[in-house]
């Protein structure tokens, strides 16, 4: 059961790797008890000590294609061969039964596809770095990836920022306290809607 109230709205950030989304989502839960973060579902195993339905929802391949079959997502994505990530429905109607709204942390292909399904329910924010040349200079600083893949996460970055028209606004990272402040403005503003 939906709660009455609720308008079923959708805030969804994406970013190419390095933009800073996940220090604006945090912002953002923390800004606004109303939002509540939507927890994926992966194919993959958990790292470390990520447990199933805090960080993701985990299941094997062949569940998560069972699941497919099910028609259990609101969209999904087969990122390579047997490695699957989505948004499972119940998901959303759990969120939503509590009046919440739903915040979504998805690539930028997903924020695409999610905008479009949702339309005007959806605040959809693209979030980059002023350039490519900042973003490089942010993954090495960050000394988590090797050069080979900083320049896979950079050839990547340059496919998503193709995607940047798709949403409703961009937010450039520049700032921190800026960009913060910025998002904070979009999401009350949707919020009254």
């Amino acid at each position: 059961m939906v709660h009455p109230n609720c308008h079923r709205k959708v805030i969804i950030l994406s970013a190419p790797s390095g933009a800073g989304k996940s220090t604006v989502i945090k912002h953002l839960l923390q800004e606004f008890p109303q939002l509540e973060f939507s927890i994926s579902a992966t194919s993959r195993a958990p790292r470390g000590n990520e447990q199933h339905g805090v960080e993701y929802y985990f299941f094997d391949t062949e569940t998560f294609r069972q699941k497919i079959q099910e028609d259990a997502f609101i969209e999904y994505e087969e990122v390579y061969a047997g490695s699957y990530y989505g948004t499972l429905k119940s998901e959303l109607e759990r969120i939503w039964a509590k009046g919440n709204t739903i915040i979504f942390d998805i690539d930028v292909k997903g924020g695409v596809n999610l905008k479009r399904l949702f339309a005007d329910q959806a605040l959809a924010i693209f979030i980059k770095v002023p350039s490519i040349a900042e973003l490089r200079q942010r993954l090495i600083k960050r000394g988590t990836d090797s050069l080979e893949a900083i320049d896979r996460r950079i050839s990547k970055a340059e496919e998503e920022l193709t995607y940047e028209t798709a949403f409703d606004h961009t937010l450039i990272n520049d700032d921190l306290e800026a960009a913060l402040r910025q998002a904070e403005t979009l999401i009350k503003d949707f919020i009254k809607k």
